[in-house]
């Protein structure tokens, strides 16, 4: 079996909806998604914190919209952004309404928490009024009280059972711009309520393993479920949920895309966890490096590993490399596209690797805006 075959991940065959200018579904690439903590009246502090997720890539941000003075917050978040808005809406219609109407690009709301069939059809109004799509959003902590009733507990039928009545209500009234979310902070419950909902519909689905915890344990958390349901093909737009700064669900959104070759963007470092044959200290170099490439937003490989055993082949792979020269040596190899080129003095090593990672992003983007101007040559 070649490398690239067992690498290939076929992609389940979703409609195309859009979130203000991104889309989701079809063959548009995988968005990671985050959302503010801040409250959203403080417009100031909203603005700041999407700014900051907007660095780090964040491609759709949802804010929460509880209250009127949200909603009125939320055109003034909206107009500061660079990146789509979508209002977490749930059991007010109105809020919705005020929403649709204050420019969010999505709703995420619940059509059958809101009321009756007249304040549904008021919500499909204004959100066909202003090109404004939606997300059914499942979550196993929250399912109706009959769906609880009759299963006994939240299942997977429960919850997908839930996603298509929700669905239903949308469909009923013309409205098909909408991505299903199935959310659970069990990743067993998680991973088969989106299988089972993979294979009800053809709608965009939005994945995530929700609640999932502190940064060290929500990430693994959700890069086990995720990885598993994205290996399989599902998914369309994904938000890992973290009990830390919303910025490092961004990061760690982008490191699981990376590890299934679904999506690249910045500085992708191969390191060795370290032992007694390491010439220079790996771990707080790679800690560094971390915080000194966080800027690079164009796609590349760096190795940085501690010494000759697996350096060179590690190394070879990578589109730049550092590899020790041994335990306690004072300087080691450059490696350039996979090929030895150079001795580095180790005290040197974290100024220059961020030197060749920052040209090497120029060299990209100059790469890419010769193949852009190329048609018009």
């Amino acid at each position: 079996m070649s490398v690239r075959a067992y690498r290939d991940i076929t992609r389940r065959k979703s409609r195309k909806i859009r979130v203000g200018t991104v889309e989701i579904g079809g063959d548009a690439p995988i968005s990671v998604q985050t959302m503010t903590n801040t409250v959203t009246a403080d417009v100031r502090g909203t603005i700041d914190q999407v700014r900051h997720m907007e660095e780090a890539g964040a491609d759709i941000v949802r804010v929460s919209c509880p209250d009127e003075d949200a909603t009125k917050a939320l055109k003034h978040i909206v107009k500061a952004a660079a990146v789509p808005i979508v209002a977490d809406i749930h059991f007010h219609y109105k809020r919705a309404i005020e929403a649709a109407e204050a420019g969010a690009a999505c709703l995420r709301i619940n059509p059958g928490n809101i009321g009756s069939a007249q304040r549904v059809r008021e919500v499909v109004q204004a959100a066909k009024d202003h090109g404004v799509s939606m997300r059914i959003g499942v979550n196993a902590g929250s399912l109706e009280k009959e769906l609880l009733e009759r299963y006994g507990e939240p299942c997977p039928e429960a919850m997908v059972e839930s996603a298509l009545n929700h669905a239903r209500i949308l469909e009923d009234n013309d409205f098909f711009e909408f991505k299903i979310s199935c959310k659970a902070s069990d990743v067993f419950l998680a991973v088969a309520a989106y299988q089972g909902l993979a294979e009800a519909c053809d709608y965009p689905l939005h994945v995530g393993i929700t609640e999932a915890g502190g940064m060290i344990s929500g990430s693994v958390k959700s890069s086990i479920g995720m990885g598993m349901l994205l290996w399989s093909g599902i998914g369309d737009t994904i938000r890992v949920s973290l009990s830390a700064d919303p910025v490092e669900e961004v990061r760690v959104g982008f490191d699981i895309l990376k590890s299934l070759n679904l999506r690249h963007r910045g500085v992708n470092i191969v390191s060795c966890p370290s032992c007694a044959r390491q010439g220079f200290n790996v771990i707080d170099t790679v800690r560094m490096l971390e915080d000194r490439l966080k800027h690079i937003t164009k796609p590349m490989t760096l190795s940085i590993i501690g010494c000759v055993v697996n350096g060179p082949g590690e190394a070879r792979e990578t589109d730049l490399g550092f590899t020790g020269g041994g335990a306690g040596a004072g300087n080691g190899m450059i490696y350039l596209d996979g090929k030895p080129s150079y001795k580095l003095d180790n005290d040197k090593l974290i100024e220059h690797v961020v030197e060749l990672c920052e040209r090497r992003a120029a060299e990209i983007e100059n790469r890419d805006s010769v193949r852009t101007l190329e048609p018009a040559l």
